[in-house]
């Protein structure tokens, strides 16, 4: 991002203004109060939960220097709204915390277009934030409201229970290694469609909202896969106290991959991160319900594998063959 001075007798209240404030937009009803007081005020529907969420974008570890701003506007908000879709929560607003090096006017317009036209499709308001001088880190709370008893909990999936997967993996995982310059992403001589298939999925991921709430209430457990199918299946299977047994040749394979050596895809499609999809349990007697579901919402979904009373992952071959499979997800930390 560019170094350009802010403006003193502007600051940070001119920056809010400028490119936060909207003047003449009218907000949703569930918003009553929104950005410019010191505190928002949103009122839920009557009998519902809360959900809460709140994820940090830092420049260098979630994105790179170059990244599009209009592009990563979306991508701040929509990491966070995937997390009220692993819920089966609907959106009622978020926050948005600023650290920026300096103020740039070009930048900072292209981040909100992008910003307010995902929170624009989902009625989901900005009511509030906060901006600092720092290292560039963007950080978005997001709330939302669900029926008691209707969320998808990690803490939800039962032996018996077929696993389901949304959309598919692997594609961003594979974008990042093409734009890394990784010599196996390279040598796959992906066309400029393909390539650029696999960008969209890396730097714009659509959250799966409508199939989410269409879940409440009839899956069980789900998760958003943000940092790999493997690790995040993980977090459901430790939370549950049970285990699971994927089929490997039942993985959605998108044209992209099906360019890698087999053990390049499954890496891609078992560890990679950034995809966004949701991960969820269900009861068999729900699955005319579940293709049901997500023929409306317009988001394809796959069985997967069950879950097992025996706790761990296996992954199984198309003979039924327990299979050891490479590298790992991916880990903030690390």
């Amino acid at each position: 991002m560019p170094t350009i001075p802010a403006p003193e007798a502007d600051g940070e209240f001119g920056l809010i203004r400028r490119h936060f404030t909207r003047p003449g937009h009218t907000l949703p009803p569930q918003a009553v109060l929104g950005v410019g007081d010191d505190c928002a005020l949103l009122q839920p529907t009557p009998g519902h939960q809360l959900a809460i969420s709140c994820d940090m974008l830092v420049e260098g570890r979630h994105f790179l220097p170059d990244a599009d701003p209009a592009t990563l506007g979306h991508k701040t908000l929509a990491v966070n709204l995937s997390d009220l879709a692993a819920m089966g929560a609907r959106p009622l607003g978020f926050t948005l915390a600023l650290a920026l090096p300096a103020v740039d006017d070009t930048w900072l317009a292209g981040f909100a277009r992008g910003l307010f036209a995902l929170a624009d499709r989902h009625a989901c308001p900005l009511i509030g934030g906060d901006t600092t001088r720092g290292p560039l880190t963007l950080c978005v709370t997001v709330f939302g409201e669900l029926a008691p008893g209707s969320a998808l909990r990690r803490d939800a999936a039962r032996a018996g229970h077929d696993v389901w997967l949304s959309g598919r993996t692997g594609e961003a995982r594979l974008a990042l290694a093409l734009r890394a310059g990784d010599d196996w992403a390279l040598a796959a001589g992906l066309d400029p469609a393909q390539a650029g298939a696999c960008h969209r999925r890396m730097d714009a991921p659509e959250p799966r909202l409508v199939l989410g709430q269409a879940l409440a209430g009839v899956a069980h457990a789900g998760i958003d896969v943000s940092d790999g199918l493997a690790g995040d299946l993980g977090h459901i299977l430790t939370a549950s106290g049970v285990g699971a047994e994927l089929q490997i040749d039942a993985l959605p394979v998108a044209p992209a991959l099906e360019r890698l050596t087999a053990t390049r895809r499954l890496e891609c499609l078992v560890h990679g991160g950034d995809d966004y999809e949701l991960l969820f349990c269900a009861p068999p007697e729900q699955r005319a319900r579940i293709e049901a579901i997500a023929t409306q919402a317009g988001t394809p979904v796959t069985r997967i594998g069950r879950i097992t009373a025996e706790p761990g992952l296996r992954w199984l071959d198309a003979q039924g063959a327990v299979q050891t499979l490479p590298g790992r997800g991916f880990d903030h930390f690390a």
